[in-house]
């Protein structure tokens, strides 16, 4: 068989944009904003979402865009799902702090305006935020020929926590129980290795999805056969409903729910973002989705790059206490079926060890 792709070898080098994040955060100054004043940071692990001061609140601001699944979208010319993707990948990072999203700003970039491009992006956007109960509250268009080729949306989201209700991770212990959310299929990482496989394989989007998949969860946008552009243009799943829910109404007192995890990119290794010492022990996964399968099978991709670079049909991890495990994955199965236990926090070093042995992470 041929040599295995990869996320570096597709363009994306994880380890790459992390040392130059750590750059970019080491050149920053300090706040000129002092302690106890509105907008004055708050550290926090994770990193998911920044926390500012804000009164008796905080304010948590996440910003992210859709990335290379747009070149899908501009390619079948099908934007009805990239305005969910980059409010998804924005507010699901807010929710791991413990933030209810408010509002969001969008930014996009064009080689071109388009009239018709632009109207398809704003209904898909006015529906994201219905899912995401916030207020689009504006944003920018810029044309940029000459340093944009295609169309580019990134995003911006706002929300809001009483002082003393974050969740960090600080209280995370050995025991805790690991509830895993079901993704609705790739979401919005790792779509440069996707279109590296699809172009490995010699297929195309609009070829015939040539596996099964379960009725309902790809939101259609053809008659026919499924194809796989389709699956692979499947909205990401946004998690306001349940997850604010369950942090403000649910079966458990918000202060056992000690972590809260966004599987993007990076995979699973996004747990250790959480706690700087405790481990991640995932013994009963949820099932892998068939698009998944389909990639690392066209793409001879490692198991462990594939859990690396994708959510592999877990979209969200929540470490609550051990006692309320049961209720409160109950109670986000009636919401949102297919939740379940898929592990536990251990005391065994900073890593994420999983059922199967290849797939084990040490470092983010």
């Amino acid at each position: 068989m041929a040599e295995g792709l990869d996320y570096a070898g597709s363009g994306v080098d994880i380890d790459l944009e992390g040392s130059a994040v750590g750059a970019l955060v080491g050149a920053l100054t300090k706040s000129v904003r002092k302690p106890g004043t509105p907008g004055a940071p708050v550290d926090l692990p994770g990193g998911f979402g920044g926390l500012v001061e804000f009164g008796d609140s905080y304010l948590a601001l996440a910003t992210d865009g859709v990335g290379s699944k747009l070149s899908i979208a501009t390619k079948l010319n099908h934007w009805a799902g990239v305005g969910i993707d980059c409010m998804a990948m924005n507010v699901n990072d807010l929710l791991c702090v413990g933030a209810e999203p408010i509002a969001f700003v969008d930014y996009i970039a064009v080689p071109k305006p388009s009239k018709e491009v632009h109207s398809a992006i704003g209904a898909s956007l006015a529906e994201a935020c219905k899912r995401a109960r916030v207020t689009l509250a504006g944003g920018e268009t810029a044309s940029l020929p000459g340093i944009v080729n295609e169309l580019d949306l990134s995003g911006t989201a706002l929300g809001w926590l009483k002082k003393g209700t974050e969740i960090t991770g600080a209280n995370l212990s050995e025991g805790d129980l690991l509830i895993g959310i079901p993704s609705s299929g790739v979401h919005s990482n790792g779509y440069s290795l996707v279109r590296n496989v699809m172009s490995h394989s010699g297929s195309s989007w609009e070829d015939e999805a040539p596996f099964i998949v379960e009725d309902g969860r790809i939101e259609r946008f053809r008659d026919g056969p499924l194809t796989l552009g389709e699956i692979f243009l499947n909205p990401t799943k946004i998690y306001c409903d349940p997850i604010v829910d369950l942090i403000t109404n649910g079966p458990c007192d918000r202060s056992m729910i000690h972590g809260i995890c966004h599987v993007t990119g990076g995979g699973l290794s996004n747990l250790l973002r959480l706690h700087d010492t405790l481990g991640w022990d995932i013994s009963n996964p949820l099932p892998i989705l068939p698009e998944f399968d389909w990639i690392q099978k066209n793409g001879n991709v490692s198991d462990k790059e594939m859990h690396r670079t994708f959510n592999m049909g877990c979209g969200m991890i929540i470490a609550v206490e051990s006692s309320v495990a049961k209720s409160v994955c109950d109670w986000l199965d009636e919401r949102l079926p297919g939740c379940s236990v898929i592990g536990e926090v251990v005391n065994n070093g900073r890593k994420v060890s999983h059922v199967n042995p290849e797939v084990l992470f040490e470092h983010y």
